[in-house]
């Protein structure tokens, strides 16, 4: 059933190789099986409730066999929004979580956002909470007041373990750090780890709601601001989808300035990730030089790029900023003496008894398990899975940067630290080429008020996994509907079964490496 599907798919506005198709909603889990049973990957699922039309479910899928620009041949790796229409009265649709089990989450979020019901086993509240009735959906409801905090608190259900010097340990949401709010439930016998249910979706900021009172030229601030760590992807993938709506081609020195910023932000999160992986193995050095290193490129972000952190760096046809050259040849000269260091302190790490004992072996996601599961991003090459939008689906310029791929079949901690050393160092060396070779022309260019019900999808390989921008526009210029998306959905899930069998104390290491995001994942 998917094969002519994607011979009838129609290009769509954003990503390289992004195409829309119709399905009608009775063959939803069919076509959808068929992307799995295909190798394709689950990017997103999410939903339209506009007023006075039907409900619409959609799905932002990766297949590896599509038709190529000339029809010619089904070798090329592409991505795909499949969209349904429901019947007017039709308020439930078909679960696909046995297909994609990360979906499960994502049909538990649209029945709180729209009132649409998957047939899934699990009907809890995901993003509810107290915050707005349970007869009231942000996303279906226009006139809804955003916050109200008229509902009582819901009777959350954990699933419970039975049995003999079974226990249960009750983490958060409220945290001694200063992280956003997530409860952990562990069950336990001595310091063993049976089971690890999460219950997210705290704060719910209300993104999505507010992106449609925003006018698309605007949007790309807010998308920013979805997951801090990941400003620049979120951006980027939202102006992707905005300019191809509107029919602007980037320049080539704008393109080359995105993935810039995007390997800075890569870079910084990775140096902060390995010195806080090596303090929870009780090595604070590690801590102190990565901080070190991470303080040393934030500061040569800001003389390049006018921001430590590049929140506003990445906008409608370009960039914000446009380096002077002799703070791009400061910036290229730093970049061996930063691999450098880096490979100093990875062979210090390595030879470690104490940090090889707490990694080697600590919260193992097989590659089988990872590829049922649909691990993403650097987990996921962690554990296997060779996929990276960079080189796999790329956007320009990383056609002709030509990344190396990043790629451990460990899946244990060991595995999730290596791979970041080398897309640490890879990091490195494309921001070196970047800003000792960037083109000629402008960083920014002109981009017109799209016109109405136009759809683009964006999307970018941020530091820790594929990032989705699913935009609509509407008329007057504003946003119709826009659905960010982090990968931190499908790598929740996955995380409840790494700590399986580990002790107790070595949950936070565990946790650290794979640094999934609260914020991303609570919109």
């Amino acid at each position: 059933m998917l094969t002519p599907l994607l011979s009838q798919a129609r290009p769509l506005p954003g990503a390289p190789g992004a195409h829309a198709a119709q399905v009608d909603i009775s063959h939803w889990r069919s076509v959808l099986g068929d992307v799995a049973a295909g190798g394709g990957r689950l990017v997103s699922l999410w939903a339209e409730t506009p007023a006075d039309t039907p409900a619409r479910l959609h799905a932002a899928v990766i297949v590896d066999s599509f038709p190529t620009a000339d029809g010619s041949a089904h070798t090329q790796t592409g991505l795909l929004q499949l969209s349904a229409t429901l019947a007017a009265d039709q308020q439930r649709f078909p679960s696909v979580h046995e297909i994609f089990p990360s979906a499960l989450r994502m049909e538990r979020a649209i029945h709180d956002l729209h009132g649409l019901r998957s047939d899934a086993w699990d009907t809890r509240s995901w993003l509810r909470h107290t915050s707005w009735s349970d007869q009231r959906y942000p996303l279906r409801d226009a006139q809804m007041p955003i916050p109200t905090t008229e509902a009582p608190a819901d009777a959350y259900e954990f699933v419970r373990v039975d049995g003999d010097g079974v226990h249960e340990i009750a983490v958060g949401p409220v945290h001694a750090g200063i992280i956003e709010p997530g409860h952990f439930r562990f069950s336990v016998v001595g310091e063993k780890v049976l089971r690890l249910e999460q219950h997210l979706g705290y704060v719910h900021k209300g993104i999505e709601r507010r992106f449609q009172e925003l006018p698309a030229l605007e949007g790309h601030r807010l998308a920013a601001r979805i997951s801090g760590d990941s400003a620049v992807a979120f951006s980027w993938a939202y102006c992707q989808a905005l300019e191809a709506c509107a029919g602007v081609t980037l320049p080539p020195r704008a393109a080359c300035l995105r993935a810039l910023a995007l390997e800075l932000e890569r870079c910084a999160n990775h140096l902060g990730d390995l010195g806080a992986l090596g303090n929870d193995a009780g090595f604070a050095f590690a801590l102190s030089q990565f901080g070190r290193l991470k303080e040393r490129l934030l500061r040569l972000t800001a003389a390049t790029l006018g921001q430590r952190y590049l929140f506003d760096y990445v906008v409608p046809g370009g960039t914000a900023v446009d380096p002077e050259a002799t703070a791009l040849k400061t910036l290229a000269a730093s970049m061996p003496l930063l691999a450098a260091e880096v490979q100093r302190l990875h062979g210090i790490l390595d030879e470690h008894a104490g940090v090889r004992d707490r990694f080697s072996g600590a919260g193992i996601v097989t590659p089988a398990l990872a590829l049922q599961l649909g691990l993403a991003g650097l987990a996921g090459r962690a554990s296997g899975q060779a996929f990276d939008l960079r080189i796999d689906l790329p956007c320009p310029p990383y056609g002709q940067l030509a990344p190396k791929k990043a790629l451990h079949p460990g899946g244990d901690v060991a595995a999730r630290v290596a791979v970041r050393f080398d897309e640490l160092l890879e990091s490195c060396r494309l921001i070196g080429d970047i800003a000792s070779q960037l083109p000629a022309g402008d960083h920014r260019v002109e981009v017109p008020v799209p016109a109405a019900d136009l759809i683009g999808l964006g999307c970018i390989e941020g530091w820790r996994g594929p990032v989705l921008i699913a935009l609509r526009t509407a008329k007057d210029g504003r946003i119709a509907r826009c659905h960010p998306h982090d990968p931190s959905w499908h790598n929740w899930p996955v995380l409840e079964h790494a700590v399986i069998g580990n002790i107790v104390p070595d949950f936070p290491l565990i946790n650290k490496s794979f640094n999934l995001s609260y914020s991303g994942h609570d919109l």
